[in-house]
């Protein structure tokens, strides 16, 4: 019964490391919907006032008819790029709604499996797996090897490819020094950056401000006023410090040992700029901060993890390299070379029910079995009864000897 408990598959566990699956082909359809919505809006207007003036113009016979016809050729003009910026839209809306069909059909596939056992199960893993790497090598800048697999084993519509190729290119700009690709993005995306409080915008017109100082150069020195008055006085009730430090920054050369204004000249800057936007980008596509690969580890492992894992038995005869024990002595991942390290900071296990032995006992060398395996291992040997063996060690020892052991 215990075995069967273990086994049985919880579909709604399992989804809860993937909703990012479903999420972002969601978000990035309500953000294709307001381009479009934008477009027509703002090319319609332009249309509407256009035909207006012209009809107007026509009735007070104030147009010559070359006039007119201009006109109507220009909003024909409009039309048809307000069409082709639809049928861009309709394409992108496709493929999403085709992405999240297949993730739908992927995710939908759980539900069909019963138990762990299935060889179903280990397809279905493996391909979670894949995922999980491509999206780890997606957050870390190898674009090539995420492609390369994501194509191997036939997961586009599962995996952001685009998505992060995209953020990927914004990051390695800032990087590089350069702002323009990060505030396009956030001129895309500025009624949701609003709506977010973000400050990400603030900080690359400030980032702009501190090179055009840099340069200590008259004229590069008036536009940097400029470009202060612009764009970063309007948020002096909002960000009080970084409006002050920039106004105090006109006289502090880029040599200074001053602390605070070192820290504005650093290269590193650039560097928290990059995380600054990567931290916003995720949190407006409802991404994790950190890699599923990360997280699906950190559950695996803490799900595994006892006390005794790192205890000094375990460090002894368990975790040695050269110690011959620790293929026959045990069994637990968490006790192997490879994954003790990695383990140790990650929170024990919390079980609520127990699918142990009911009549557990304790032997005096540390070890915990059920009493009735015992007895049976220890009959098999040929001991009287009074004696029993530990089953992996091989120790015998009294049956007075052994303590009865209980679940807390």
């Amino acid at each position: 019964m215990a075995d069967h408990i273990t086994s049985k598959l919880n579909p709604d566990s399992h989804l809860l490391l993937d909703q990012p699956l479903l999420r972002l082909p969601f978000e990035l359809l309500r953000k294709n919907f307001k381009v479009a919505h934008f477009n027509v809006e703002k090319e319609s207007a332009a249309v509407k006032s256009t035909l207006r003036d012209t009809a107007n113009a026509s009735l007070n016979s104030r147009a010559s008819p070359d006039d007119v016809l201009k006109n109507v050729d220009s909003m024909i003009a409009r039309m048809r790029g307000l069409k082709r910026k639809l049928n861009a839209c309709s394409e992108e809306e496709t493929r999403l709604q085709e992405q999240s069909q297949s993730r739908v059909r992927h995710l939908g596939e759980l539900y069909g499996i019963q138990s762990l056992d299935d060889v179903k199960y280990e397809r279905w893993s493996r391909t979670r797996l894949d995922r999980l790497l491509v999206d780890y090598l997606l957050r870390y800048g190898y674009k090539e090897s995420a492609t390369a697999l994501a194509t191997e084993k036939n997961i586009r519509d599962l995996v952001d490819v685009d998505t992060f190729v995209h953020m990927s290119r914004i990051r390695e700009s800032l990087q590089n020094g350069r702002v323009t690709e990060a505030l396009t993005w956030c001129n895309e995306n500025k009624k949701e950056l609003r709506r977010m409080e973000s400050n990400l915008e603030f900080m690359l017109r400030f980032q702009q401000y501190i090179e055009l100082i840099r340069t200590q150069d008259h004229s590069k020195l008036l536009e940097a006023i400029a470009h202060a008055k612009k764009y970063l006085l309007p948020f002096r009730d909002t960000y009080p410090k970084e409006v002050q430090q920039a106004c105090g920054l006109l006289a502090i050369p880029p040599s200074t040992r001053e602390a605070t204004y070192a820290e504005l000249y650093s290269p590193s800057r650039w560097t928290t700029l990059a995380n600054l936007f990567m931290q916003t980008h995720n949190n407006l596509l409802a991404l994790p901060p950190v890699p599923l690969l990360h997280i699906a580890l950190s559950a695996g492992l803490s799900s595994l993890k006892t006390p005794s894992c790192h205890s000094s038995h375990a460090s002894s005869s368990s975790i040695s390299p050269t110690s011959s024990s620790s293929i026959t002595t045990s069994v637990c991942p968490i006790c192997s070379i490879e994954l003790n390290d990695l383990a140790r900071n990650v929170p024990y296990a919390h079980h609520t029910k127990s699918h142990v032995e009911s009549d557990l006992v304790l032997l005096p060398n540390g070890c915990v079995y059920g009493r009735q395996r015992l007895e049976e291992h220890s009959r098999k040997a040929g001991l009287s009864d009074h004696l029993l063996k530990d089953l992996r060690s091989g120790e015998i020892f009294l049956a007075d000897d052994v303590k009865k052991v209980y679940i807390s």
